[in-house]
């Protein structure tokens, strides 16, 4: 087991709850040792989908939601509802750098609301946006699918791609985390720290994982994540 994986981060996409008991499913996600809750938020303009807005980020606090809510907003233009996810409470901020006409303006507007910044890179967007901000990113997203729908496959390519995010955040030598989204699942994840993520987000592979009515139901799903992340 390497260093790294003490700081394995586990973010369940909300995109895959059960949306009429949202509030239940985030404590039951997190009560079987999820770390982050994860947002996916779509406009039907940047993406074809429309989900959801600033004011679920905000009930969920109000519900009594302590951990880390990763906003990943799939929306153009952006820095609007960087502003508005700030007051509803998200813990990081992540965009995509085709949707803001200046970048470096937008990661400064994250933190300068007291949340975390991140860069969201969709599978033909390059590296190279980060090239001049890296001193102001908390966390590279790399999307292994196409954005705007759930349930897709893992774009095997995206390994590669992880792999020279990675050497980017070494190359550094800051503390920016490094997160995966799209198709991850128990069979890939293991392949997918290896090339260098610490933050998975997963959505139908923990929340499609059991539909019963049993606060326990996602334990043996995400302790499964867990024994393939101690074996990468």
């Amino acid at each position: 087991m390497s260093d790294r994986t003490l700081d394995f981060k586990i973010a369940p996409s909300i995109l895959s709850a059960d949306f009429a008991r949202l509030g239940q499913e985030v404590d039951d996600v997190l009560a079987s040792g999820a770390d982050i809750v994860h947002f996916d938020v779509m406009d039907n303009h940047y993406v074809p989908n429309l989900t959801i807005g600033p004011m679920v980020c905000e009930a969920l606090r109000n519900h009594g939601v302590t951990a880390p809510i990763d906003a990943h907003l799939m929306v153009k233009p952006v820095d609007r509802l960087i502003g508005d996810f700030i007051d509803a409470g998200a813990s990081y901020i992540t965009f995509h750098p085709e949707a803001s006409e200046h970048i470096d303006r937008s990661l400064q507007m994250i933190r300068d609301g007291g949340c975390k910044s991140g860069l969201v890179f969709n599978p033909a967007t390059p590296l190279t946006f980060l090239d001049y901000v890296m001193d102001k990113v908390d966390m590279i997203l790399l999307m292994s699918v196409n954005p705007g729908f759930g349930g897709q496959s893992f774009i095997p390519w995206t390994l590669g791609k992880l792999r020279e995010a990675r050497e980017r955040i070494e190359a550094s030598g800051r503390d920016i985390r490094l997160e995966i989204d799209g198709g991850v699942n128990i069979d890939n994840l293991r392949d997918i720290a290896q090339a260098g993520a610490d933050t998975f987000v997963a959505g139908s592979a923990i929340f499609k994982a059991a539909n019963e009515q049993d606060p326990h139901r996602y334990d043996s799903v995400i302790a499964s994540m867990r024994r393939a992340l101690a074996e990468s």
